[in-house]
């Protein structure tokens, strides 16, 4: 059987998790056993499932590093990574591997951070990936249906652009923004320039 690398990418609260769940219960409907996968960092709703914003779940493992999903990988013909962009630089390695091993993996994270840039080792995996889906959540301004940006809230305003990339949270420090309604983080102090 040959591998492939399966991509769910879009900001906060487009369904990505939810997608990999729905994605997961086909294959349990097709009668395989996935490994999941989630990393240790993300305990925002629960320490060992994977969660979406609207309450779905889906058993999972938790691992620390990359490499420590192969500890646990035995041959399963599907595996699942859910908040992939939490994942240091062997990330990349370690799906190659699986997907060189004949292993159809699905993943599923944020592309961007905050700041607009590529979140992490998402960039490279979108590089490798054989199938991507970008998925765009509601706006929370306009209400508009094509928000693929998300903004970091401080006290209710945008956060500042050399604030920590990683900061684990849901309604309360993050929103879907469109492109129109998206308030790019600047340096404290930094003057809007043109030039």
């Amino acid at each position: 059987m040959a591998g492939s690398i399966e991509i769910v990418c879009g900001p906060m609260f487009s369904g990505k998790s939810e997608e990999l769940i729905r994605r997961l219960k086909r294959v349990e409907i097709a009668g395989y056993s996935p490994l999941v996968i989630k990393p240790q960092i993300d305990i925002r709703y629960s320490y060992c499932d994977v969660v979406s914003h609207s309450g779905v779940t889906q058993a999972a493992r938790t691992v620390a590093e990359a490499r420590d999903i192969l500890e646990l990988y035995s041959c399963e013909e599907v595996v699942a990574i859910d908040e992939v962009q939490f994942f240091d630089e062997e990330i990349i390695e370690v799906v190659r591997y699986l997907r060189n091993d004949g292993v159809r993996v699905i993943l599923a994270g944020l592309d961007t951070d905050f700041r607009g840039e590529p979140f992490g080792q998402v960039g490279g995996l979108l590089a490798v990936a054989n199938q991507v889906d970008k998925l765009k959540a509601i706006c929370h301004s306009c209400r508009g249906f094509n928000a693929d940006m998300t903004q970091r809230l401080v006290d209710g305003k945008p956060a500042s652009k050399d604030a920590s990339i990683i900061s684990i949270g849901g309604l309360e420090s993050y929103e879907a923004r469109c492109l129109n309604c998206y308030d790019p983080p600047r340096l404290i102090n930094e003057q809007l320039s043109l030039f």
